[in-house]
């Protein structure tokens, strides 16, 4: 990075960052233009990971970026009367390396909450404590492919990050399509796929719930010998009625849940749990020891506290009423606004996305937005196949008016791409 100019030594004043590839360093709004990929726009239809990142790293008046969680809604009070109880009681033995599967304490109580919240019932045994989700399926990787599995179907639309994720783990994501009932079984089952990757309870990016009968033609290619894994990044947050529940709950010697706090808490606290197949248990405990030694024992102590003391349903229920606060304020700037635009996966969630009927290129939008101050993610950058163009909108992490004003920019960028 020092040779690209991004880093400069400073001798005792250490090293500082006096650029950023992709990103614009002045205050907000940008004033400077976005900057361009090779193909002319900085979004380009297949991002790599380097521009991906970059986009991430971008400064942003309003960032309505999907997938943020309203880091400021962290509850801090909470944390700390739980650490100080871990800490009073907390011998000098449990300060080792511990469990590499997770703390008996942490186990225990994931296994109470997945039953209470997911109608997932299992044993303590069964639940495996990983850094996140993303490290769940990097270790589900590797274990897939001594088993012989190189192959994981993934929804399309679907989670761009993710398939990359998968992808650096060289493991092949053939794209199996989504409609207003979830994912074509159909289509899964012509693929050949032995795995899919699935988010049934709220379909990322479009917001679908995996319907009743297309969870019975999915539990019967899974009884005929198929994977599924199950990321319910974020069952908990609904607001029209219940969650529904967990794939997990119905077939579970073929399906994998894995899930993780880093959409009830922050991501900074690389806190996920996995549910595996009893097949995979064992070796994925020894893909865990191999990568880590296990995860940190005191953040998992601290977490077993707040949700044994019953501050994590508290937490979880103040977050439904400010996230349906700030989905509605959302859902009125887009009526406003963007009055074209059809609303998809208002129900539950951080996010929603929205669809044009004209033929915007929401590539070429995406980046006149983020020019204006306001970034969001086009539809394309989660498609592998050509579709209606679109945006994703994470509404948890701005206030109700920032998200008016962004929907507003959105709107006059909307305007001058349709004028002749």
């Amino acid at each position: 990075m020092t040779e690209d100019g991004h880093l400069s030594g400073r001798r005792r004043a250490g090293t500082i960052v006096v650029a950023a590839p992709l990103a614009v360093l002045s205050d907000p709004p940008l004033s400077a233009p976005a900057p361009r990929s090779q193909s002319g726009n900085m979004f380009s239809a297949c991002p790599d990971v380097d521009i991906f990142d970059a986009l991430r790293a971008a400064p942003a008046r309003t960032d309505l970026s999907p997938g943020v969680p309203d880091l400021g809604a962290f509850p801090r009070a909470a944390w700390l009367r739980a650490e100080r109880s871990v800490l009073s009681d907390l011998p000098a033995s449990a300060l080792g390396y511990g469990d590499p599967g997770g703390t008996p304490q942490l186990r225990s109580t994931v296994a109470d909450w997945l039953a209470r919240t997911r109608g997932i019932r299992v044993g303590p045994d069964d639940v495996m404590i990983v850094a996140g989700v993303a490290q769940a399926l990097a270790l589900l990787c590797l274990v897939l492919r001594r088993d012989g599995i190189r192959r994981v179907a993934v929804e399309d639309p679907g989670s761009l990050g993710t398939r990359q994720h998968l992808q650096s783990w060289q493991v092949d994501t053939p794209p199996i399509s989504v409609d207003s009932e979830g994912i074509l079984v159909a289509e899964l089952r012509a693929s050949g796929a032995p795995a899919v990757l699935l988010t049934p309870a709220h379909q990322f990016p479009t917001g679908v719930v995996l319907d009743g009968e297309r969870r019975r033609e999915l539990m019967r290619w899974a009884a005929e010998g198929g994977m599924i894994i199950e990321d319910d990044y974020d069952a908990e947050h609904r607001y029209d009625r219940s969650p529904v529940p967990a794939l997990r709950s119905m077939l579970a010697d073929q399906v994998c849940y894995v899930g993780s706090v880093s959409k009830l808490l922050a991501p900074a606290m690389r806190i996920g749990w996995v549910v595996a197949p009893v097949k995979y248990r064992e070796a994925l405990r020894a893909a865990k020891r191999n990568a880590d030694l296990g995860s940190a024992v005191l953040p998992q102590l601290v977490l077993a506290e707040m949700i044994r003391s019953g501050e994590m349903e508290r937490h979880l229920r103040f977050l439904r009423r400010r996230h349906r606060r700030r989905r509605d304020a959302m859902l009125d700037a887009i009526s406003a606004y963007l009055p074209l635009a059809n609303v998809h996966g208002a129900a539950a969630g951080l996010h929603l996305t929205i669809t044009f009927r004209s033929e915007l290129c929401d590539l070429d939008v995406a980046a006149s937005a983020l020019a204006g101050g306001v970034k969001v993610h086009p539809l394309s950058w989660h498609r592998q196949r050509p579709g209606p163009p679109g945006l994703v909108l994470g509404y948890a992490a701005s206030t109700p008016s920032s998200i008016s004003e962004g929907i507003a920019t959105l709107g006059r960028v909307v305007s001058e791409a349709v004028q002749p």
